[in-house]
């Protein structure tokens, strides 16, 4: 009995404090951080260069969070947008498995671990942030990601880009009516956010309008 306790605290004591999923940045200021999913599960998936130049040709700050599957088929694309200091390519996964709360802590490990290895041998850059597939997840595993070094790093609402049925009018009108300071907006650069290049640019300029501006996750979060 006394070795099954010893056990159970020794396990207590190596996990952290607590598993926090951050869905928006600290601050009260009109500030928000452009995030986009670049994920790929069975189906190969590519970069959306309309949503990729805009926001380069502007030179606003933003995230991608990033799977190995895309990243094996983006390669070069990925490998450019980290030469860009206000891009961030952040950790998603290798495989996107949609159910990672499912897995064993190895397995959970493993697609974490491995993909920041993959990604750091395209860009030259470790990851210091993950999302969790579909944002399906448990205490357990995000405990698992922060022993990793990670945060967790989510949203508070969807923007729902990956609707077809979602018009670039219904998606600008929808993200634009719920953002509030230090929000996560969350998109797809993967072929799958099917207006988000329409709307994006009508987005950004009315957020500018209302005097917001845009940051990087690092910064925010640092």
């Amino acid at each position: 009995m006394r070795i099954w306790i010893s056990s159970a605290l020794a396990i207590l004591l190596a996990l952290p404090a607590h598993a926090e999923i951050v869905t928006r940045l600290p601050t009260t200021d009109k500030v928000v951080a452009l995030t986009f999913d670049a994920c790929e599960s069975k189906t190969p998936a590519f970069l959306d260069r309309g949503i990729a130049d805009y926001l380069l040709g502007e030179k606003i700050p933003f995230t991608l969070f990033v799977t190995g599957r895309f990243a094996r088929h983006n390669q070069d694309a990925l490998k450019d947008l980290a030469a860009h200091d206000f891009v961030e390519l952040e950790n998603h996964s290798l495989d996107h498995d949609n159910h990672m709360e499912r897995m064993t802590d190895e397995q959970i490990r493993h697609q974490i671990a491995d993909n920041d290895e993959l990604l750091a041998g395209i860009t030259g850059r470790h990851t210091r942030f993950f999302r969790f597939p579909a944002g399906n997840h448990d205490d357990r595993g995000v405990a698992l990601a922060e022993q990793l070094g990670y945060r967790v790093v989510h949203w508070r609402f969807p923007s729902g880009d990956p609707a077809k049925e979602v018009t670039a009018a219904h998606l600008e009108e929808w993200v634009l009516s719920q953002t509030r300071p230090g929000d996560i907006l969350i998109f797809h650069i993967n072929g799958r956010g099917w207006h988000t290049a329409e709307a994006l640019p009508h987005i950004v300029a009315e957020l500018r309008k209302r005097g917001y501006r845009f940051t990087t996750l690092a910064e925010a979060l640092s």
